[in-house]
């Protein structure tokens, strides 16, 4: 089994001025690429192998197998985050709407909680806004940690803390960067959809299908 670099859903330089070309052709190409590439290498030896990334974080976790986690689960945040961005977004609508109304009194508290969280977070890490005890909740985590491996989560949304996400664009000022993303970049689409998975209404965004020998793809499909 293979852990695949996927493509981008949007053109390199489709999220400028916010995340430029540059900054987008390091972080894809250089970045996640590089966590691909050693998470397959720690992968080429282990029998039995999960059969997809999910399921690839949530065991080295379990295992406490750290080098494989780190580059398994920024594979994975990597993966969700380039679908957390669209060059051309809308507002919530819908349940998640009301939702949001609901818990933070309106989308500029939720922002606000979203940016006031990202900035205070101490070194390289993620924001996130998830969906939990039927509720939402905006958190962080550290380094590679991804919300994926905590029972009774649906994450909803993410953005990048890490100093390569935002440097060359917006040097060391992470606020402005988390308040131009959140104005002009969220897929608030996306979120709807991983907040309907929440309610069980559908599977929610998994990492792109890996690829891999016949036999790794017979277990997949035994599985189903």
């Amino acid at each position: 089994m293979t852990i695949i670099l996927p493509d981008l859903p949007y053109r390199y330089d489709a999220l400028a001025p916010v995340i430029s070309e540059t900054t987008m052709r390091f972080h894809h190409d250089k970045h996640h690429a590089r966590y691909v590439e050693v998470g397959n290498l720690l992968l080429a030896d282990k029998v039995p192998r999960p059969t997809d990334l999910e399921g690839i974080v949530r065991h080295a976790a379990r295992a406490g197998e750290v080098k494989l986690f780190n580059n398994a689960a920024q594979a994975w945040n990597h993966g969700f985050f380039w679908a957390c961005m669209s060059p051309n977004p809308a507002g919530p609508r819908g349940d998640l709407e009301r939702t949001i109304l609901e818990v933070f009194g309106d989308v500029a508290d939720l922002k606000t909680a979203f940016v006031t969280e990202g900035i205070n977070h101490f070194g390289s890490g993620w924001v996130w806004l998830v969906a939990k005890a039927g509720g939402l909740a905006v958190l962080s985590t550290h380094d590679a940690e991804t919300v994926i491996t905590q029972e009774g989560v649906t994450p909803l949304l993410v953005c990048d803390l890490w100093e390569h996400a935002y440097y060359l664009d917006h040097q060391n000022n992470r606020a402005a960067f988390l308040s131009s993303w959140w104005d002009g970049l969220v897929n608030w689409d996306f979120v709807e959809g991983q907040y309907a998975a929440a309610k069980g209404e559908n599977e929610g965004w998994r990492y792109p299908e890996v690829e891999g020998k016949a036999e790794d793809k017979l277990r997949v499909n035994q599985a189903r």
